[in-house]
């Protein structure tokens, strides 16, 4: 079962780089679910009252045909377009201030909206207990994910967060070539993500609990990476680990420099005349001066 933090729960990227929107819980998003059910419940009574108002009852099969597309495209359609034009939000998610991403919090595109959709109506949603399914599996998930979130590697995340947000960590200087050196593979997104809210939140804790928690977190670090310089302070220690992580991950994330275009070549000089005189020879580095 997840456990909520008491800072919250940033979304992470593959180097434990805390991107300010927190996953969004089960209260948030059951009230989304529940304003998107209600609007396609609206949406489905006009549907139908449409196709039997068109088909005015002449023909049985047309009528059930008209009632079966007028279904899918309210109940599948609906989430899935919204998502897609939307960019991960539908009118309830608008509502509560929550977004679709990609698990690398990229947003998402047709195939993830899709996919979701899918195994909601599908697999969520197939009977009288329809949130049984999507409820367990976001209550046992770290990051609330349910089922369709699964499938298709997809995240809600909650966009009204606090506009004050912990800095990133600095780099010290002294620290910044045996940093480049690190081994960062065995240092996973939990420890890392402890890190970094302590080191934001040092201040407001008291001197006993900042030595404590601080020990434990730089003997926990110190198994999984090289030690540091002798007489490197604790916090300087686990800033420089933070700082080569965010620097390995925006590198990592940053495009590709843009390569000029090859250009020929320049054109060999001509040679020289048997009869003409030798170029001049300038001196070397080392000659000395006539």
């Amino acid at each position: 079962m997840s456990v909520d933090s008491p800072y919250g729960d940033p979304l992470v990227t593959g180097e434990a780089v805390a991107l300010e929107l927190r996953t969004a819980g089960v209260g948030s998003r059951g009230i989304a679910a529940a304003i998107d059910l209600l609007i396609q419940g609206v949406l489905l009574l006009l549907a139908i009252w449409l196709v039997a108002a068109v088909d005015n009852g002449a023909d049985l099969a047309a009528l059930l045909t008209g009632l079966l597309v007028a279904v899918v495209v309210v109940v599948l359609g609906f989430p899935v377009g919204f998502e897609t034009l939307a960019r991960g939000r539908t009118p309830g998610k608008a509502i509560m201030g929550l977004r679709v991403l990609r698990d690398d919090g990229g947003p998402i595109r047709f195939r993830h909206a899709f996919v979701r959709g899918l195994v909601g109506v599908v697999v969520e949603r197939p009977g009288v207990f329809q949130f049984v399914p999507a409820l367990v599996c976001m209550l046992v998930n770290q990051r609330s994910k349910r089922l369709g979130d699964l499938a298709a590697g997809t995240i809600v995340v909650q966009e009204r967060v606090p506009a004050k947000t912990a800095p990133p960590p600095l780099m010290p200087a002294p620290l910044a070539g045996w940093a480049e050196a690190l081994d960062l593979s065995r240092v996973d997104d939990a420890l890392a993500l402890e890190i970094r809210h302590f080191l934001g939140r040092s201040a407001q804790l008291a001197p006993w609990a900042r030595e404590q928690i601080g020990q434990r977190l730089t003997g926990e670090l110190l198994t999984r990476t090289a030690p540091p310089p002798a007489g490197t302070p604790p916090w300087a220690y686990l800033s420089a680990v933070l700082a080569e992580r965010r620097r390995r991950e925006l590198s990592r994330l940053a495009p590709p420099p843009a390569t000029t275009p090859l250009t020929a070549p320049a054109t060999a000089p001509l040679p020289v005349p048997p009869s003409a005189e030798p170029p001049q020879q300038s001196p070397g580095p080392f000659a000395p001066p006539g």
